[in-house]
């Protein structure tokens, strides 16, 4: 029965990442055969001022997206739970950005964030003058400027959390009725039911979400950054480890250098879980205390 499922991670994980590893070694630039570079390509990779945007724009992402997801699913999923006229309407509605393809997902942006049609900076404008906000500001410039660049990455990221919404909903509704009833029996507020039973009674769950959104979050970043700012706006303001990997090796044809970026990432994954471990294991230490 899980003979498929090995055949495909060792033809489709394990070896690439051998031939990655082999490959980071080299200077190959899929013309001439690879010629032994050594630690050449990772130095270059410490002195490579575009690589250290792309991390720092990598782990800020990160760092402000995973939150952001996991804590968007998780009010969806509890305002959501029960059942109520509407509340399937509204769930289907949360998982469909999930569901279009993510070329077209962020065409589609493209058109959302356009400075002078776009749906978004036209509701912006409502209530303000010549061109303002109601509180007399510009409107972002989504395209051109590079915080709002970032911020509008971050924003089509939220909208794609409908696999981690269906877990949290599955799981709240999976909770005992038991505990919510001695809850409401002893007069417990809102507040009180949230911190001292759902969230403890979820934490296992939006742990493991937590860290597989923090895994993804390497890639999440490329199709919208490749469609919708290609890299910018000057100077590489949404250029991620995804997408400079994609640049290095099939834009400049640097394969052994983009192998060594991408094993980077591989490290960065590994760190993230380990960190994100760690803090778990401090929860659980002090949920039994």
């Amino acid at each position: 029965m899980l003979t498929p499922y090995l055949i495909g991670l060792v033809g489709l994980v394990m070896v690439p990442a051998l031939v990655t590893l082999g490959m980071s070694v080299t200077d190959y630039d899929l013309l001439r055969p690879p010629t032994w570079a050594g630690l050449d390509n990772f130095a270059a990779l410490l002195d490579d001022p575009i690589f250290r945007v792309a991390l720092l724009n990598s782990v800020v992402f990160a760092l402000v997206a995973v939150p952001l997801r996991v804590l968007l699913a998780l009010g969806l999923a509890l305002l959501l739970h029960r059942r109520a006229a509407g509340v399937g309407t509204a769930r289907t509605a949360a998982l469909l950005p999930t569901a279009v393809p993510e070329i077209a997902y962020g065409l589609l942006w493209l058109w959302l964030f356009n400075p002078l049609y776009g749906p978004i900076n036209q509701l912006l404008r409502v209530g303000g003058e010549n061109g303002l906000t109601a509180f007399g500001r510009t409107p972002p410039q989504w395209l051109t400027d590079p915080t709002s660049a970032r911020a509008g990455i971050i924003l089509m990221s939220l909208f794609t959390m409908g696999e981690t919404f269906v877990v949290l909903l599955a799981a709240r509704r999976a909770l005992p009725r038991d505990v919510y009833e001695m809850a409401a029996i002893e007069d417990a507020t809102g507040w009180d039911v949230f911190r001292r039973i759902t969230l403890p009674l979820l934490a296992p769950v939006l742990a493991l979400l937590a860290v597989r959104d923090a895994v993804a979050s390497l890639h999440f970043t490329f199709v919208p950054a490749f469609v919708v700012t290609d890299g910018g706006p000057p100077p590489y303001a949404t250029t991620y480890l995804s997408l400079f990997v994609y640049q290095t090796g099939f834009e400049y044809l640097r394969y052994g250098y983009a192998a060594a970026a991408t094993l980077v990432m591989m490290l960065l994954t590994v760190a993230a879980v380990l960190v994100q471990w760690r803090l778990i294991r401090r929860y659980r230490r002090f949920y039994q205390l």
